[in-house]
């Protein structure tokens, strides 16, 4: 996913350069959706692992 918002980052970029600036803002818009959702499954993911981690760890005990 968070090579997903660096392509509509630089999609957006380029399309601001060339002067189409509601689109390139459009397409940079997504790309700060995209990379907030690949930010907070990360925290979910990091945070779940580190749970069941030691949840397997004192049962192996």
């Amino acid at each position: 996913m968070l090579k997903l918002a660096i392509t509509f980052l630089v999609i957006g970029a380029v399309l601001a350069l060339l002067g189409f600036g509601g689109i390139g803002g459009a397409f940079i818009g997504i790309a700060k959706i995209l990379f907030f959702i690949a930010i907070a499954l990360f925290v979910i993911f990091l945070v779940l692992g580190l749970l069941t981690g030691k949840g397997i760890k004192n049962a192996i005990d």
